[in-house]
Protein backbone atom coordinates (compact mmCIF):
# COMPACT_ATOMS: atom_id res chain seq x y z
CA UNK A 1 0.00 0.00 0.00
CA UNK A 2 1.44 3.88 -0.98
CA UNK A 3 0.61 4.91 2.38
CA UNK A 4 3.14 2.51 3.92
CA UNK A 5 5.90 4.61 1.81
CA UNK A 6 4.22 7.92 4.30
CA UNK A 7 4.71 6.21 7.02
CA UNK A 8 7.85 4.50 6.72
CA UNK A 9 9.49 8.17 5.65
CA UNK A 10 7.60 9.66 8.81
CA UNK A 11 9.61 7.41 10.65
CA UNK A 12 13.14 8.44 9.14
CA UNK A 13 12.41 11.33 9.66
CA UNK A 14 12.49 11.47 13.21
CA UNK A 15 16.21 10.23 13.05
CA UNK A 16 17.28 12.95 9.82
CA UNK A 17 19.67 15.74 11.71
CA UNK A 18 20.67 17.10 8.28
CA UNK A 19 19.95 18.24 5.47
CA UNK A 20 21.10 15.22 3.53
CA UNK A 21 20.14 13.05 5.53
CA UNK A 22 16.13 14.38 4.34
CA UNK A 23 17.86 14.34 0.38
CA UNK A 24 18.15 10.82 0.40
CA UNK A 25 15.24 10.13 2.33
CA UNK A 26 13.70 12.22 -0.15
CA UNK A 27 15.35 10.36 -2.71
CA UNK A 28 14.35 7.07 -2.20
CA UNK A 29 10.69 7.83 -0.90
CA UNK A 30 10.13 9.63 -4.52
CA UNK A 31 11.48 6.93 -6.21
CA UNK A 32 9.46 4.14 -4.62
CA UNK A 33 6.34 6.23 -5.46
CA UNK A 34 6.91 6.23 -8.81
CA UNK A 35 9.03 9.64 -9.65
CA UNK A 36 12.36 10.12 -11.16
CA UNK A 37 13.51 13.41 -9.12
CA UNK A 38 12.72 15.78 -6.46
CA UNK A 39 13.38 19.13 -5.37
CA UNK A 40 12.59 21.26 -2.10
CA UNK A 41 13.16 24.63 -1.66
CA UNK A 42 12.44 26.73 1.78
CA UNK A 43 13.20 30.20 1.95
CA UNK A 44 12.71 33.01 4.94
CA UNK A 45 9.90 35.32 3.90
CA UNK A 46 11.12 38.74 5.64
CA UNK A 47 14.61 37.64 3.49
CA UNK A 48 13.24 36.81 -0.43
CA UNK A 49 16.26 38.09 -1.98
CA UNK A 50 18.55 35.88 -0.15
CA UNK A 51 19.30 32.20 -1.21
CA UNK A 52 16.96 29.65 0.29
CA UNK A 53 17.63 28.34 3.44
CA UNK A 54 17.66 25.01 2.52
CA UNK A 55 17.79 23.76 -1.44
CA UNK A 56 17.86 20.18 -1.94
CA UNK A 57 17.03 17.85 -5.49
CA UNK A 58 18.10 15.31 -7.59
CA UNK A 59 16.93 17.28 -10.75
CA UNK A 60 19.80 16.80 -14.03
CA UNK A 61 22.65 18.77 -13.97
CA UNK A 62 22.22 20.38 -17.22
CA UNK A 63 19.13 21.79 -15.90
CA UNK A 64 20.39 23.13 -12.28
CA UNK A 65 22.82 24.81 -14.28
CA UNK A 66 20.51 26.28 -16.80
CA UNK A 67 17.91 27.71 -13.91
CA UNK A 68 20.75 28.81 -11.37
CA UNK A 69 23.04 30.71 -13.75
CA UNK A 70 19.88 32.37 -16.01
CA UNK A 71 18.36 33.20 -12.12
CA UNK A 72 15.08 31.52 -13.42
CA UNK A 73 13.81 31.61 -9.66
CA UNK A 74 12.47 34.74 -10.18
CA UNK A 75 10.12 33.89 -13.17
CA UNK A 76 9.18 30.01 -12.83
CA UNK A 77 5.54 29.75 -13.36
CA UNK A 78 5.52 26.58 -10.99
CA UNK A 79 7.00 29.41 -7.89
CA UNK A 80 4.13 31.78 -9.43
CA UNK A 81 1.29 28.69 -9.30
CA UNK A 82 2.04 28.02 -5.41
CA UNK A 83 0.84 31.53 -4.21
CA UNK A 84 -2.58 30.36 -5.82
CA UNK A 85 -2.80 27.03 -4.21
CA UNK A 86 -3.55 25.49 -0.92
CA UNK A 87 -2.35 22.25 -1.81
CA UNK A 88 -0.28 20.30 -4.53
CA UNK A 89 -0.99 20.37 -8.05
CA UNK A 90 0.24 18.80 -11.12
CA UNK A 91 1.91 20.96 -13.37
CA UNK A 92 0.11 20.27 -16.51
CA UNK A 93 -2.65 22.22 -14.75
CA UNK A 94 -0.64 25.14 -14.18
CA UNK A 95 -2.22 27.24 -16.63
CA UNK A 96 -5.76 27.07 -15.23
CA UNK A 97 -4.32 28.88 -11.73
CA UNK A 98 -2.11 31.88 -13.13
CA UNK A 99 -1.29 33.50 -17.05
CA UNK A 100 1.26 31.75 -18.72
CA UNK A 101 3.31 33.80 -21.24
CA UNK A 102 5.42 32.42 -24.12
CA UNK A 103 7.80 33.00 -21.84
CA UNK A 104 6.87 30.74 -19.05
CA UNK A 105 5.71 28.00 -22.03
CA UNK A 106 9.50 28.48 -23.11
CA UNK A 107 10.60 27.50 -20.03
CA UNK A 108 8.79 24.55 -19.56
CA UNK A 109 10.06 23.42 -22.49
CA UNK A 110 13.86 23.72 -21.75
CA UNK A 111 13.11 21.85 -18.61
CA UNK A 112 11.86 18.77 -21.12
CA UNK A 113 14.73 19.09 -22.68
CA UNK A 114 17.47 19.19 -20.10
CA UNK A 115 15.29 16.03 -18.84
CA UNK A 116 12.55 17.69 -16.27
CA UNK A 117 9.13 16.53 -17.81
CA UNK A 118 5.55 16.71 -15.75
CA UNK A 119 5.80 17.68 -11.98
CA UNK A 120 3.54 17.74 -8.77
CA UNK A 121 4.18 20.51 -6.51
CA UNK A 122 3.41 20.52 -2.56
CA UNK A 123 3.48 24.62 -1.67
CA UNK A 124 3.90 25.52 2.51
CA UNK A 125 3.10 28.93 3.33
CA UNK A 126 3.95 30.07 6.92
CA UNK A 127 2.65 33.86 7.11
CA UNK A 128 5.75 35.66 8.60
CA UNK A 129 7.99 33.40 8.64
CA UNK A 130 8.54 30.66 5.63
CA UNK A 131 7.57 29.70 2.55
CA UNK A 132 8.38 25.90 0.74
CA UNK A 133 7.68 23.76 -2.17
CA UNK A 134 8.36 20.11 -2.49
CA UNK A 135 8.31 19.19 -6.24
CA UNK A 136 8.09 15.34 -7.49
CA UNK A 137 9.25 14.74 -11.32
CA UNK A 138 9.28 12.12 -14.11
CA UNK A 139 11.31 12.46 -16.95
CA UNK A 140 9.64 13.71 -19.74
CA UNK A 141 8.70 9.99 -21.35
CA UNK A 142 7.15 9.16 -18.45
CA UNK A 143 3.50 9.38 -16.27
CA UNK A 144 2.86 10.77 -13.27
CA UNK A 145 2.06 8.29 -10.93
CA UNK A 146 -1.59 9.55 -10.21
CA UNK A 147 -2.59 6.77 -7.61
CA UNK A 148 0.61 8.19 -5.68
CA UNK A 149 -0.06 11.88 -5.67
CA UNK A 150 -2.28 12.03 -2.57
CA UNK A 151 0.67 10.28 -0.85
CA UNK A 152 3.28 12.35 -2.33
CA UNK A 153 1.10 15.57 -1.06
CA UNK A 154 2.01 13.82 2.57
CA UNK A 155 5.38 13.23 2.07
CA UNK A 156 6.41 16.80 0.52
CA UNK A 157 4.54 18.30 3.96
CA UNK A 158 6.23 16.04 6.06
CA UNK A 159 9.54 16.72 4.15
CA UNK A 160 9.17 20.41 4.27
CA UNK A 161 8.10 20.82 8.12
CA UNK A 162 11.62 18.41 9.03
CA UNK A 163 13.14 21.15 6.50
CA UNK A 164 11.09 23.72 8.24
CA UNK A 165 12.73 22.74 11.91
CA UNK A 166 16.65 21.91 10.86
CA UNK A 167 17.22 25.58 9.04
CA UNK A 168 16.57 26.81 12.66
CA UNK A 169 13.41 28.66 11.49
CA UNK A 170 11.12 26.91 13.91
CA UNK A 171 13.78 26.83 16.39
CA UNK A 172 12.06 29.88 18.52
CA UNK A 173 8.81 28.67 18.40
CA UNK A 174 7.44 26.88 21.58
CA UNK A 175 6.24 23.72 20.82
CA UNK A 176 2.27 23.51 20.56
CA UNK A 177 0.27 21.31 22.70
CA UNK A 178 -3.49 20.08 22.12
CA UNK A 179 -5.99 19.35 24.87
CA UNK A 180 -7.18 15.87 24.92
CA UNK A 181 -10.62 16.73 24.00
CA UNK A 182 -8.57 19.09 20.75
CA UNK A 183 -6.92 16.10 20.31
CA UNK A 184 -9.94 13.87 20.00
CA UNK A 185 -11.48 16.59 17.78
CA UNK A 186 -8.87 16.43 15.86
CA UNK A 187 -8.01 12.71 15.59
CA UNK A 188 -11.82 11.98 14.50
CA UNK A 189 -10.99 14.69 11.60
CA UNK A 190 -8.40 12.88 10.75
CA UNK A 191 -10.48 9.50 10.04
CA UNK A 192 -12.49 11.30 8.17
CA UNK A 193 -15.54 12.91 10.04
CA UNK A 194 -17.41 16.06 9.94
CA UNK A 195 -17.89 18.20 12.78
CA UNK A 196 -21.20 16.99 13.34
CA UNK A 197 -20.46 13.26 13.58
CA UNK A 198 -17.66 13.93 16.10
CA UNK A 199 -20.05 15.73 18.02
CA UNK A 200 -22.38 13.01 17.80
CA UNK A 201 -19.59 10.62 18.80
CA UNK A 202 -17.97 12.39 21.66
CA UNK A 203 -21.55 13.36 23.08
CA UNK A 204 -20.89 17.29 22.76
CA UNK A 205 -22.14 20.07 20.30
CA UNK A 206 -20.68 20.46 17.02
CA UNK A 207 -20.30 24.26 17.50
CA UNK A 208 -18.02 22.78 20.46
CA UNK A 209 -15.97 20.90 18.15
CA UNK A 210 -15.54 23.74 15.37
CA UNK A 211 -14.31 25.49 18.44
CA UNK A 212 -11.68 23.16 19.65
CA UNK A 213 -10.36 22.56 15.87
CA UNK A 214 -9.87 26.35 15.32
CA UNK A 215 -7.81 26.60 18.56
CA UNK A 216 -6.21 23.46 17.72
CA UNK A 217 -5.36 25.48 14.43
CA UNK A 218 -4.19 28.83 16.28
CA UNK A 219 -1.99 26.43 18.54
CA UNK A 220 -0.18 25.20 15.39
CA UNK A 221 -0.53 28.59 13.86
CA UNK A 222 -1.80 26.66 10.64
CA UNK A 223 -5.24 27.60 8.65
CA UNK A 224 -6.50 24.56 6.85
CA UNK A 225 -7.15 20.65 8.62
CA UNK A 226 -5.21 19.10 6.19
CA UNK A 227 -2.77 21.69 7.99
CA UNK A 228 -3.03 20.67 11.53
CA UNK A 229 -3.20 16.78 11.01
CA UNK A 230 -0.09 16.28 9.52
CA UNK A 231 1.42 18.59 11.68
CA UNK A 232 0.02 16.40 14.72
CA UNK A 233 1.01 13.97 13.13
CA UNK A 234 4.51 15.02 13.11
CA UNK A 235 4.64 15.83 16.65
CA UNK A 236 3.16 12.81 17.57
CA UNK A 237 0.37 13.80 19.07
CA UNK A 238 -2.20 10.97 16.69
CA UNK A 239 -0.25 8.36 14.98
CA UNK A 240 -1.04 6.79 10.93
CA UNK A 241 -2.45 4.00 13.67
CA UNK A 242 -4.89 6.11 15.05
CA UNK A 243 -5.95 7.68 12.07
CA UNK A 244 -6.27 4.32 9.58
CA UNK A 245 -5.89 0.79 11.98
CA UNK A 246 -9.22 1.47 13.72
CA UNK A 247 -11.05 0.93 10.93
CA UNK A 248 -10.49 -2.69 11.22
CA UNK A 249 -12.43 -2.95 14.86
CA UNK A 250 -15.46 -1.95 13.06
Amino acid sequence: MRLSFAEEFARELVEIETPSGLGEALKRTSRSLGFDHFALSLEARMSVEQPPEVLIHDYPDEWAKVYINFDLAGRDPVRRACDKSFAGFTWDNIENMIPMTRGDRQMLAVGRECGIGDGYTVPRHLPGSATGTCSFVVRPDGNLPNQGLIVAELVGTLALTSALKLSGMAASASAAKLSDRQRECLLWTARGKTASETATILGISTETVIQHLKMARERYDVHCKQSLIVSALFDGLIGFGDVFGWRKYQ
